[in-house]
């Protein structure tokens, strides 16, 4: 007896430590940050720098810990969830249509942009002067996509410019939109595709993906000229992984938009990707576009099949 009175202390010990040892390694711990990816169709850096803030701020409201990435492509944020690499993701519409569809990953937030949009387009542009003024001038032209998995600057582009007979001369992926604005307006291609969003009606500012190069190039809204729209599509969505623990997920949820409707919140997400708000989505909202996609015969089953 006298010696369980001395193995006690040790065994609770033990017990205690190895407990601990658990729940380190527990998703939202420091050694186990509940991991937040971002698809790259603007600056990395640009993305890096204010994800700080966000990560900050929702650890300081939830309690977890957190990390972000922001991978060379839209389909690797798509994989990351297979891999469990990524719990949460700001992703385009139509990787979450495949992330959904091959790993289950949930749209739990749609984001809201200027003047409360809450769906977008993409848009065809071409240079002022170079001869392309409708979407006709661009049989044999070179062009410039965005990402093969880009809604608005390839999937839509490239299925109306197929609709209509059109086919293109040389095409090249610039993998960022503002990239792909670049490439026209330096003259490297002939025209390319990108997001829109509508000018602000009290100002006449652009916000569509030239935006994103104004500063480098102040006279891009007069230099680059948009030929043509797609159909609408509903603005990205934040996605959770399925087996996520769901008090979790509605802790972050509700952080999230906390976060955005601060002043130093907003300014850091618009700084990511143009984000006004964010408001409760679900997958159901993007039957729609399921459905556009099956009518224009345009199919992600290779992108999802499993390896």
């Amino acid at each position: 007896m006298k010696y369980l009175l001395y193995l006690s202390p040790l065994i609770l010990f033990i017990i205690f430590s190895s407990n601990r040892e658990l729940n380190e390694g527990a998703l939202g711990t420091r050694n186990n940050p509940v991991k937040i990816f971002f698809t790259p169709s603007v600056d990395s850096k640009r993305i890096s720098f204010n994800a700080r803030e966000l990560t900050d701020y929702l650890h300081m409201e939830t309690g977890y810990y957190f990390s972000t990435a922001v991978p060379a492509s839209y389909i690797a944020v798509v994989e990351a969830f297979g891999t469990r690499k990524a719990d949460i993701a700001s992703i385009n519409t139509f990787s979450y249509l495949m992330a959904n569809a091959k790993y289950g990953a949930e749209a739990k937030l749609r984001i809201v942009r200027d003047n409360n949009e809450t769906s977008y387009k993409g848009m065809i542009f071409s240079r002022v002067g170079s001869g392309i003024d409708s979407l006709k001038d661009l049989e044999g032209r070179s062009f410039a996509y965005v990402d093969p998995s880009s809604t608005s600057g390839y999937i839509l582009p490239k299925a109306k410019l197929e609709k209509l007979g059109i086919k293109l001369g040389e095409t090249v992926f610039s993998m960022r939109h503002d990239n792909a604005v670049t490439m026209v307006y330096q003259k490297q291609v002939d025209a390319g595709a990108a997001y829109y969003a509508p000018p602000d009606p009290q100002t006449g500012q652009i916000l569509d993906a030239r935006m994103r190069v104004e500063q480098q190039f102040p006279d891009v809204a007069k230099k680059i000229k948009i030929i043509g729209f797609t159909q609408d599509i509903p603005n990205d969505p934040w996605v959770f992984r399925k087996d996520m623990n769901e008090d979790m997920k509605e802790k972050i949820i509700k952080a999230l938009i906390k976060y955005v409707n601060t002043p130093a919140g907003g300014k850091s997400m618009y700084e990511i990707y143009d984000i006004r708000g964010l408001i409760p989505t679900n997958d159901s909202d993007y039957d729609g576009l399921r459905k556009l996609l099956e009518q224009q015969h345009i199919s992600f089953d290779k992108l999802v099949k499993k390896k």
